[in-house]
């Protein structure tokens, strides 16, 4: 496949409608392409690869990375890797909007592309103002297969002159799927991301989304939340697509309106994929069922392939939620580091150690990983790690608006928070204080959780290792349930509080809903699908003491099961932001949000706000 370079044309320049993938898709469309490694800070100025359109696909990835593809006479189609260097990924990187390129892909790592290759032997100088300025075979002229698909990681900064108004915000995502390319359907209006309404909703429609996403088309469609229900706007209703649009926000549909529709009619989609054969380098052993067992991974080199087992140390429930997507087993239920209940028959090498996943993975060797000299804190096969799948999972989601409605300052006099300080709720400088005379200044808020997944939420403990507080008077099922931080706008933590989960029960719920927990009496802690449980502002503990705070501009970030203790479908959502602004008296807190309900672009411009100058919030 490698050919003399010189004897290739070299393709004249073309202008450019660019878009690139969010989440799993972000779209991006510009007017003019781009200059050299220092363009011009004016479109207008810009050369560009009229006629062509390009964007980032696959899967796993950031928004700033993916597989390359190209739209050339209205087909899109992908770059081989053959001769492919960090010269073209600059020069593709700049077609996408991104100021330069950190690396690049080959052999498909994103997974491989479908239709036409249009490029191959790509060989650019870096400089170029378009890809159609370097050398190559011409256009459709290949010899490669998908399994070349090149693909390439850019800087995740945005050239001078793109701005808001050059994006189009119909970066489609799937939320919440226990499989890769299912879950529910989300779209991004107005910089906010919402749900659709499943009225009308056909394969059509989830055809488009699919392969707005990179994928193939759609297997099924899915209505009435199936994948769980979202929480916020709901975008669209009545979705009716042909099948052949670009992007869901190209069909006909109608705008929803308050009384039109429910999350209990969330769409979601179950979409085709490429084969890529992951479910043979991994099985379970030993288990009651198929869905429980010891992992078992199969490695290559030196000498044939073999099974072996993966050492338990620092496994947790993010590598078991790779382990069992990667099974074709939906979630994971628990994450187990020691597994000599389970019989491992006649493997007991230990092949692989270290493993720390992030939880979006496809497999087990995308994560990060020893290599090949293992080691292992524990030998021995009875602390190898172990898996229990399920396809349902809970799904915490924080109430965000709640906590903006009832955030308020209390001084508190010391005799008054012995038991806080017995559960360590209260600032360090405390135990320094002159107990009982003084105050703390606590920052007080309420806060209702949400369980919208579809299975009911459960400590992981239970009740028998359950602690008693004799100072409160009631059992902690879980030590750290919710982090709260106040930070600086660089993200420096300046204050800081936790709560356990004193008690975890179904305060109120949906009116389809029984509640289910209670924790009177001893009863069973946990939240049911529907339900939310609520921590008032007047409850101890639900507080940051900000004693120590100087008067500036914060961010407030609260995070439910900030150490995936217990299984969820999704972590993405499990954080919240506010801006806050402390003149040492007040404190005003505004723009509450889901860590991931905002754009790419809106959430840096949330990280970026410079604070109020007064207490006029508008």
């Amino acid at each position: 496949m490698q050919q003399a370079l010189q004897a290739f044309p070299t393709m004249r320049p073309v202008s450019v409608w660019q878009w690139s993938p969010w989440g799993l898709l972000l779209c991006l469309l510009c007017s003019s392409c781009l200059g050299s490694p220092s363009p011009s800070t004016d479109p207008e100025k810009r050369a560009g690869s009229q006629g062509l359109r390009f964007r980032l696909a696959g899967f796993p990835r950031k928004p700033y990375e993916g597989r390359v593809e190209i739209q050339r006479a209205g087909e899109w189609g992908t770059i081989c890797d053959d001769d492919f260097t960090l010269q073209a990924a600059h020069v593709l990187c700049r077609e996408l909007g991104f100021t330069e390129a950190t690396g690049w892909t080959h052999s498909a790592k994103y997974g491989p592309g479908t239709g036409r290759i249009w490029l191959d032997n790509l060989s650019c100088s870096g400089t170029e103002q378009s890809v159609t300025e370097c050398a190559s075979r011409g256009w459709g002229n290949s010899d490669c297969t998908h399994d070349e698909d090149a693909g390439v990681i850019c800087k995740d900064q945005r050239l001078p002159g793109f701005s808001d108004s050059n994006v189009i915000e119909a970066r489609v995502r799937l939320k919440s799927g226990a499989h890769p390319g299912e879950g529910r359907v989300e779209v991004l209006k107005a910089s906010t991301w919402g749900t659709v309404c499943d009225r009308k909703w056909d394969l059509h429609a989830a055809s488009v989304v699919c392969r707005e996403l990179g994928f193939g088309s759609a297997r099924e469609a899915l209505s009435g939340a199936r994948m769980g229900q979202g929480m916020g706007a709901i975008h669209l209703s009545e979705v009716r697509c042909s099948g052949q649009e670009l992007s869901l926000w190209k069909c006909p549909h109608k705008n929803i309106t308050a009384e039109d529709c429910s999350h209990s009619q969330d769409a979601g989609v179950r979409c085709n994929l490429p084969y890529t054969g992951a479910e043979t380098r991994i099985r379970l052993s030993g288990g009651r069922s198929q869905h429980e067992g010891r992992v078992e991974v199969q490695i290559g080199g030196p000498g044939p392939l073999r099974w072996g087992l993966i050492c338990g140390d620092d496994w947790g429930t993010l590598e078991a939620m790779v382990a069992c997507r990667q099974l074709g087993l939906g979630y994971a239920n628990h994450g187990l580091q020691e597994t000599w209940y389970w019989d491992s028959g006649n493997i007991t090498e230990v092949v692989m150690s270290g493993v720390r996943c992030t939880g979006t993975e496809l497999s087990l060797d995308q994560c990060a990983h020893h290599g090949t000299h293992t080691t292992c804190k524990r030998t021995g096969t009875r602390f190898t790690a172990g898996v229990i799948c399920s396809e349902t999972a809970s799904d915490l989601l924080l109430h965000s608006a709640l906590v903006q409605e009832t955030a308020y300052i209390e001084d508190r006099p010391l005799h008054m928070l012995y038991c806080a300080a017995e559960e360590n709720c209260l600032a360090s400088s405390a135990r320094s204080a002159n107990w009982p005379y003084g105050h703390r200044r606590l920052l007080r808020f309420s806060s209702q959780i949400h369980n919208l997944g579809r299975a009911d939420f459960r400590p992981k403990a239970g009740r028998h290792s359950w602690v008693w507080h004799e100072c409160h008077g009631h059992y902690h099922s879980m030590d750290i349930f919710t982090h709260y931080d106040i930070l600086t706008p660089n993200g420096t933590k300046v204050a800081e509080g936790h709560k356990a989960s004193f008690c975890l029960e179904d305060t109120e719920c949906q009116e389809d809903v029984s509640k289910r927990y209670e924790c009177a009496n001893f009863g069973e802690q946990g939240i049911t699908v529907g339900c939310w449980d609520l921590y008032r502002h007047d409850i101890d503990c639900q507080w940051i003491d900000i004693t120590d705070v100087k008067p500036g501009n914060y961010i407030l970030q609260i995070v439910i099961n900030p150490n995936f203790e217990v299984a969820e479908s999704d972590f993405t959502n499990n954080a919240m932001k506010c801006n806050c602004k402390y003149d040492g008296h007040r404190i005003w807190v505004h723009n509450c949000h889901i860590g991931d309900a905002f754009s790419e672009e809106a959430n840096r411009r949330f990280e970026r706000y410079p604070g109020q100058t007064s207490n006029q919030i508008i």
